[in-house]
């Protein structure tokens, strides 16, 4: 059983959870300015470490044209912590540990590992409004070349 999938154009689900260092991060303080969220199955493994880093390479382009880029995973602060600190990530990674934020944006749920049908995160991106309604609900994306097809998408060079 997989969570519900979000659309375009509907409110984004509301949430706050600790950085890296712990500090809480709210979705509604982030309003005015478009976000990109990205939740990825787990910090420091390879997929993850690739799609990571092609967000930091991009993250200069992404913040000129007003984008916060923002990384969820279930893993722990301490781990976010080290994770970007052992690949020079310059935005923030956010944890939630008991899946509730994966859950409501869908990207918690049933999909496919080794060819077995395990419960797992769903790799996925969202671009939200500087109102706070989805824009782009990204599903199943890869790790390699997502960020270069999510700027093509979004028109920033």
């Amino acid at each position: 059983m997989t969570s519900a999938r979000l659309e375009p154009g509907r409110l984004a689900p509301a949430f706050t959870l600790l950085d890296q260092d712990e500090r809480p991060v709210t979705l509604r303080d982030l309003r005015g300015g478009p976000v990109i969220l990205f939740f990825y199955p787990e910090a420091m493994t390879p997929g993850c470490t690739k799609e990571a880093c092609d967000f930091r390479d991009s993250l200069a382009p992404l913040q000129a044209a007003g984008y916060t880029v923002l990384g969820i995973s279930r893993d722990l602060p301490e781990k976010l912590v080290r994770f970007r600190e052992r690949d020079g990530l310059t935005y923030d990674l956010l944890s939630d540990p008991d899946h509730k934020v994966h859950a409501k944006y869908g990207t918690w749920g049933d999909k496919m590992n080794y060819g077995k049908v395990i419960k797992g995160v769903i790799r996925s991106t969202f671009v939200i409004d500087a109102k706070g309604r989805i824009q782009h609900a990204l599903y199943n994306v890869r790790a390699t070349g997502h960020v270069g097809r999510l700027r093509t998408l979004l028109k920033v060079g």
